[in-house]
């Protein structure tokens, strides 16, 4: 068979190693099948069809270093998981009888309790058998912590079925970012990390494991193994079983590009998940362990654990090149049986641990219009291949201050009508007087014309015209309120890079951010301590004027939305210092935080009070109606500030920067590339609240009132896009002439743009800011309206 592209050039830093206990393993998974129904009489399984899978020569080369139990364990669990899904395909999926899976699915977290001596029911399948074992025997060995978290992930993968068993015959294909996403939950790589715990005795210490570095390497890591799949996968999946989940064919519809240019794109994403992966370890791994003073044996415990996921990595590459079942030289390309097989999954297995595959997975793929650069792939190993040590070059030798000219801006085809509050003008004029009042527009002290904004320029930024566009209901007290929140968030993104990325200060900038949560009580009582600046005088008045009517639950997770995005600045800050411009994932992710998206959809909901259980908010369909919303605003923003954030500022935070430094694509094809991917995820948008938020409904027996007051939600985020388009429209934050004005004297001589990925003739890197042009004064990230 014609291979469709040749084999990209992976990017496998560390050797694959095979475990000695491998024998023991399979012997031990087949009895262990046998005694808990699975095979001959399940209906699902017969032994042959076990031996053929050998799940033991995949957690063999995937956990080389663990015992001979904790491999017999491990291996049974990833019997367990995909006997799981075989069983949920016969019993559910082809019958399309979502009513018995979801009472299916209701059950296993019976099976799951968090204290180990917790009785459990009698299990009524083996599905329900084989989870009772495994649990018992697992969780003895792991903390708390760990078994919650796990159990989470574990329902997690599981209710996805629910959600795939929900889209079969849907006809809906998904945008790449919903695949990345989804991917990730249905692929199952999560959970296997979290497996990684037990197999190499490395539990991760409560203290770090809620973390962004600990969350980062995990999702780093599902990433890398799922798009390896996606690559080795490609030929059998597409090609001879017409399936549509796949990266390849994701990127191959979405950018109109041809399959081997899809292939190595997918490839390019996969070395960056992994490079992202280690500078997650080597820069923000030690910074964790100091701020939380995390002892040496919680430090080692951690290190073992990133240790696992790097044996998880190349083991998972070796075995997608030896097993026959992937296009790989030795497999489906017809060249036979992989040098050294010496088994039947090596020879000929049939399944595949990471792909989305059965019934109603047409949902995962996109099929997407597109705009490709023309541009050559640069510097690398072959046709259209970056070599991994160039592309992390050309990520941190981005040229600050280029000059790029006005901002191009696509034709934004938002179908939502805005309507602006009555008390526009009254908000104006109390905006700019409590800004005068709380010192945001005074000089910094010592300073003299130092002051991040002016009455001047905070009239220009309008930031109530915003608020009027989201809230056009809003009371008079209620969007003044609305105002001091997004005028604040704003203006504190200008104060910390003008503040603290000048000198490369993070300590500062950490200690700083450390200290707003004093003025964010959640109990009712005065803030914690006396504001010491106009950055705390202005958080601690607006956060009185709305906790008030709040309940304790809702102040803490308000809070939590604002320490989201304030903490996101300090990674910002972390880029530049490193002059670094973000991973494509991560930057799309980090995004949503450094606009302040929680903080001004928590506002939202608000008066939503205790009518929608707080659960509804953390499902699957509402994270994806809100992510999707947040991606379109905040990549429009991107759009709009990208001349400021370029050519004034010296940023590397904008996602057509990313687009251009991922694709090494000249400016119009990255504007062309964001245009679309804004356009894919309003789709998306707009299918969660037509076709998936009634199946929520069901699902959570949700009473009228609580259904329509989240067809209100729908409303007031439709209202939220709306009003931040029509803010970008009229405000005089991004125009040249606008940008001009306010950056007059402030920023060195922008230089000529060269192409993406051009290195500095200058010195870089750690010790040489002193050789470059400081900061412009005010300099800013991108959070808030950035």
């Amino acid at each position: 068979m014609t291979q469709p592209f040749e084999l990209p050039s992976f990017y496998v830093p560390h050797p694959a190693r095979r475990n000695p206990h491998l024998d023991q393993a399979r012997a031990h998974s087949s009895v262990w099948a046998g005694e808990m129904g699975m095979l001959e009489g399940s209906g699902i399984w017969e032994r042959a069809d076990l031996d053929a899978h050998d799940y033991g020569l995949l957690c063999a080369y995937t956990h080389p270093d663990a015992s001979a139990e904790a491999l017999s364990l491990v291996t049974d669990w990833y019997v367990w998981v995909f006997f799981f899904d075989d069983h949920f395909l016969d019993m559910y999926k082809r019958t399309n009888d979502r009513e018995g899976g979801k009472a299916h699915l209701d059950r296993l977290p019976l099976f799951m309790p968090a204290d180990p001596a917790a009785p459990m029911p009698e299990p009524a399948n083996p599905v329900e058998a084989g989870l009772a074992d495994l649990w018992r025997r697992t969780v003895p060995a792991m903390g708390e912590d760990w078994r919650i978290r796990f159990a989470t992930s574990t329902r997690n993968l599981l209710n996805e079925s629910l959600w795939e068993l929900a889209n079969i015959d849907a006809g809906r294909v998904a945008n790449p970012v919903e695949y990345i996403e989804m991917r990730r939950k249905v692929g199952g790589a999560p959970w296997s990390a979290q497996l990684v715990e037990y197999a190499a005795n490395a539990e991760v210490p409560k203290e770090v494991s809620g973390t962004r570095a600990l969350r980062v390497l995990m999702d780093a890591f599902a990433d890398g193994v799922h798009l390896r799949n996606d690559i080795f996968s490609y030929q059998r999946e597409v090609e001879d079983e017409g399936e549509l989940s796949n990266g390849i064919l994701v990127l191959e519809k979405f950018l109109e590009c041809s399959t081997q240019e899809a292939a190595e794109a997918v490839n390019d994403l996969l070395t960056s998940r992994l490079q992202q992966f280690e500078n997650t370890v080597f820069t923000e791994l030690p910074v964790l362990f100091a701020e939380t003073g995390l002892d040496p044996e919680g430090r080692a415990r951690v290190m073992a654990y990133v240790k696992g996921l790097q044996d998880w990595q190349s083991g998972g590459h070796e075995w997608h090149m030896r097993s026959s079942r992937y296009m790989n030289g030795a497999g489906m390309n017809g060249a036979g049986a992989a040098a050294g097989a010496d088994t039947p999954a090596e020879a000929g297995n049939w399944w595949d641990p990471f792909a989305i595959g059965g019934i109603g997975t047409s949902a995962l793929d996109i099929l997407r219009t597109g705009a490709m650069s023309s541009a050559p792939a640069g510097p690398g190993v072959g046709p259209g291949v970056v070599d991994p040590a160039v592309r992390r070059a050309r990520s941190h030798s981005h040229v600050p201050f280029q000059r790029v000219g006005p901002s191009q801006l696509p034709t934004f085809d938002l179908p939502f009508s805005v309507a602006l509050s009555p008390h526009l003008d009254g908000a104006r004029d109390r905006a700019v007087a409590w800004a005068q009042r709380m010192g945001l527009l005074d000089d910094l002290p010592g300073l003299p014309g130092s002051a991040v904004w002016t009455v001047e320029s905070t009239r220009d930024y309008d930031l109530p015209l915003c608020a009027a566009g989201i809230h056009p209901d809003a009371t008079a007290d209620q969007l003044d309120i609305g105002s001091a929140w997004l005028l604040w968030g704003t203006w504190a993104d200008d104060y910390f890079p003008k503040v603290y990325g000048r000198t490369r200060d993070l300590a500062g900038a950490k200690v700083a951010n450390e200290r707003l949560s004093l003025f964010m009580p959640v109990d009712g009582d005065s803030p914690a301590a006396e504001p010491a600046n106009a950055l705390e005088r202005g958080l601690a008045d607006v956060w009185e004027r709305t906790a008030g009517p709040m309940t304790v639950d809702a102040r803490r997770t308000f809070r939590k939305a604002v320490e989201d995005m304030t903490l996101s600045w300090i990674w910002e800050l972390n880029n530049q210092v490193q002059n670094r411009i973000p991973d494509p994932v991560d930057y799309l992710e980090m995004r949503r935080a450094t606009f302040g998206s929680d903080l001004t959809m928590s506002l939202s909901r608000i008066g939503h009070g205790q009518v929608v259980p707080p659960a509804v908010y953390e499902h699957g369909s509402m994270r994806s109606l809100e992510n999707s919303a947040a991606d379109y605003a905040c990549m429009m923003n991107d759009l709009f500030s990208y001349q400021k954030e370029i050519e004034y500022e010296g940023e590397v935070h904008n996602s057509v920067l990313v687009v251009q430094n991922f694709f090494n694509c000249d400016y119009p094809s990255a504007v062309r590339i964001v245009d679309d991917l804004m356009h894919s995820r309003l789709a998306q948008f707009q299918h969660v609240a037509r076709k998936e938020l009634p199946v929520l409904y069901d699902d959570f027996a949700l009473e009228p009132a609580a259904r329509e007051m989240l067809d209100g939600y729908v409303k007031e985020l439709e209202n939220w896009l709306a009003g931040i388009l029509i803010w970008h429209k009229e405000c005089h934050r991004y125009t040249e002439e606008a940008l001009k004005r306010h950056f007059l004297g402030e920023v060195a001589e922008p230089v000529s743009a060269g192409p993406a990925g051009s290195l500095s003739l200058g010195p870089t890197g750690l010790g040489t800011a002193g050789a470059r042009p400081l900061l412009p004064a005010s300099a800013a990230g991108v959070a808030a309206l950035g």
